[in-house]
């Protein structure tokens, strides 16, 4: 994938992006502590079909700048919304994978008129308590000289499964851990703060895939919210279901784009 870069503010954002005019343009947003590469699949399926397709490496993320201030869920929607005018896309749909499921979410409903429809992968829109109780020991290990440590063992436990091919873990740890401290703990921060209910529900088409392991929302609360929303499963990945099991990810979502769009 080919990057290119946009300015906003003195930020530079890098991105991926394919042209192509059939249907809907794809925005295809990464989680918390990844990159652009951990949607590589959907995104050369995408092309592949004809759509435009963009990945950006969000603030503080990949190849994109991190400057000091805030990570929040509100900030990083802002960086797509700004990026998604510079870029012409047309009511795009948003695809999230992790905390990109939230910034996805947050940006429908708070700009629905920008968006034409959200699927979320394995996302804590809806974090559950027992999860809610354990973020302010993580965030304190973020703090510490050990931090990638932290980060590696919170992977390892929490968002691989058996199943998972055991190829993809160096990789995947490599380049979340990688990502400066600031930005963790800032992005951390965010999705602790983010509170779904006060964000409102959003008015269009949503998708939401979970992992084939402990779901990372509460899918009750969550559908409480959005009683329309359609949901699917991958079968034997865990958390990054979109390289895990490609073939399973982009057919729920090809379908929920023709569906969609």
């Amino acid at each position: 994938m080919d990057m290119k870069t946009a300015t906003r503010d003195g930020v530079a954002l890098r991105y991926a992006h394919a042209d192509g005019g059939q249907g809907r343009p794809i925005l295809l947003v990464h989680g918390w502590c990844c990159d652009h590469t951990f949607f590589a699949p959907q995104f050369e399926f995408f092309a592949k079909a004809g759509h435009t397709v963009v990945a950006p490496d969000l603030r503080g993320h990949g190849a994109s700048d991190a400057p000091d201030g805030a990570y929040s869920m509100q900030v990083f929607s802002d960086d797509l919304l700004w990026l998604a005018g510079e870029l012409c896309l047309e009511r795009p749909i948003v695809i999230g994978h992790s905390m990109g499921g939230i910034v996805a979410f947050d940006l429908a409903v708070r700009h629905p008129e920008t968006v034409a429809a959200i699927a979320m992968i394995d996302s804590a829109v809806f974090r559950p308590a027992a999860s809610r109780a354990n973020m302010p020991a993580f965030l304190e290990k973020l703090k510490g000289p050990a931090y990638r440590e932290a980060v590696t063992a919170y992977v390892r436990s929490a968002l691989f499964i058996p199943t998972d091919d055991p190829a993809n873990e160096a990789p995947i740890l490599a380049r979340m851990t990688a990502t400066p401290r600031h930005v963790m703990i800032g992005a951390f921060e965010g999705m602790r703060d983010f509170d779904p209910l006060a964000a409102g529900a959003p008015k269009m088409p949503s998708l939401f895939i979970s992992a084939d392991g402990k779901p990372l929302s509460d899918m009750a609360r969550f559908l409480a919210l959005v009683p329309d929303m359609m949901t699917g499963q991958t079968v034997g990945s865990g958390h990054f279901a979109p390289i895990e099991v490609p073939e399973q990810v982009d057919a729920m979502l090809a379908r929920f784009v023709k569906l969609a769009g």
